[in-house]
């Protein structure tokens, strides 16, 4: 795990919680081969702090389901089982397709604009590379929705699912033709929000998530631990 120190001792606690919770974000937790134990010795070191505010952190991060103390043998980042995933992807798609349906009455022309200058960056054929930096424009993607929902609790909700969701939307991406087929949704969802369309802006975003969902269902063992070369090769 990669982690920035902390600059400042003023509201310590939150601070050591927002950089643990940014780089268990970043973790690809569903590879086969990561190490999801958290050492405390190694992150009070690398954060330059004291184990207390540590503590604190992590007792947080455990109420998020983020990650898990057992007893006599460490604290682990918490993969989530096959049903919780799909259960937070179809509350992922209830929220942001509310969010669209507000951004398609209350977004400027300029905030919906934004969204294609996210989508309009990839084109053609898309490389390893290209899938990677993708990934992390699709979340920006979503993430920009609900900002010009301008509903600032649908945001706050949709954010806590995010810290789960990254991980799963990071691998998933990479399977398959999903990033050639999120661009196309991505495209309708624009097109909807800029026509005003509010009801058929929510069902592009509510459609683009589920299959999301319908993906995570059917590829999920390949999905959660990486045999994607075994099983093409079986």
């Amino acid at each position: 795990m990669k982690l920035r120190p902390i600059a400042t001792n003023f509201t310590l606690k939150d601070h050591v919680y927002d950089r643990l919770r940014e780089a268990i974000t970043e973790m690809d937790i569903y590879d086969r081969d990561a190490d999801l134990r958290l050492d405390e010795r190694s992150l009070a070191e690398q954060l330059g702090i004291s184990r207390t505010p540590l503590r604190d952190a992590i007792a947080r991060l455990e109420g998020d389901g983020l990650v898990s103390v057992v007893p006599r043998k460490g604290i682990f980042v918490r993969r989530k089982s096959l049903e919780e995933v799909l259960e937070m992807i179809i509350a992922w798609a209830a929220l942001e397709s509310m969010a669209a349906r507000l951004a398609a009455e209350r977004a400027t022309d300029s905030e919906i604009t934004s969204l294609r200058k996210i989508a309009s960056k990839y084109s053609g054929e898309p490389g390893s590379a290209e899938i990677s930096e993708y990934s992390d424009d699709n979340i920006k993607f979503h993430q920009r929705i609900l900002e010009i929902s301008k509903c600032a609790l649908l945001k706050t909700m949709a954010d806590g699912l995010f810290l789960h969701m990254h991980a799963v939307r990071l691998r998933a991406m990479g399977e398959g033709d999903r990033m050639r087929r999120s661009l196309v949704d991505h495209a309708e969802i624009i097109e909807a929000l800029e026509s005003r369309d509010p009801e058929l802006a929510s069902l592009r975003v509510r459609e683009h998530t589920m299959r999301l969902h319908e993906h995570v269902r059917r590829t999920w063992v390949r999905l959660e631990f990486n045999l994607k070369d075994k099983m093409d090769t079986a």
